[in-house]
């Protein structure tokens, strides 16, 4: 048996991301993989079962760092204002860092070939406890969670884009997401979502 190889399977984590952002699904097949991490077919197969075992696997790992980012210095029981500033700052922070991540797990998020019931619960928790206490203290109002998702981080998650891509809406100068612009998008959610 081949003894594994924590950097070799972090790169072929790493070349997947890449492949499935560049080429979506259809494009990430073993042999591909392989070439872009520079490794044997044989190679990826000590690490996962399939090209299934390795979506699942990588969702399941990007998830966790994104989790573990998103609730850095965060706290549930926050003002509600404080407490979304503070989830801006991280998930922002956490997808300029890691531009294929995002693009990877926006992917991810309406395909059938990943289990998402593997979502780490502390996420769901924290997210949870922190609306309630802010429905509760009168900060928010009630909403259905698509809703209250799409008004508190859609517009986030969208300039982001704008500003990784560089680009802006046609005949405009590339957007750059700087602190004038978070906190002027940032109140203008904040507003939308007060009762």
């Amino acid at each position: 048996m081949r003894i594994r190889d924590a950097n070799k399977e972090a790169l072929i984590r790493e070349k997947a991301i890449e492949l499935i952002v560049n080429h979506g699904f259809d494009g990430l097949s073993m042999h591909k993989l392989a070439k872009a991490a520079g490794v044997s077919v044989a190679t990826i197969y000590i690490y996962f079962k399939d090209r299934e075992d390795l979506i699942q696997q990588v969702y399941t790992d990007e998830s966790r760092k994104m989790t573990e980012a998103t609730l850095l210095n965060f706290d549930p029981d926050a003002h509600f204002d404080e407490g979304l500033k503070r989830q801006w700052i991280n998930r922002m922070t956490y997808c300029l860092k890691n531009p294929y991540s995002m693009t990877f797990m926006e992917q991810v998020k309406h395909s059938p070939l990943v289990d998402r019931s593997t979502v780490d619960t502390r996420f769901l928790q924290a997210m949870q406890r922190f609306v309630h206490n802010a429905i509760d203290r009168k900060e928010i109002m009630p909403l259905p969670v698509e809703i209250y998702w799409s008004i508190a981080f859609a517009p986030l998650y969208q300039l982001v884009k704008f500003h990784i891509a560089g680009k802006s809406m046609p005949g405009r100068p590339p957007f750059v997401f700087d602190e004038e612009k978070i906190n002027l998008t940032l109140g203008l959610v904040l507003k939308a979502l007060k009762p």
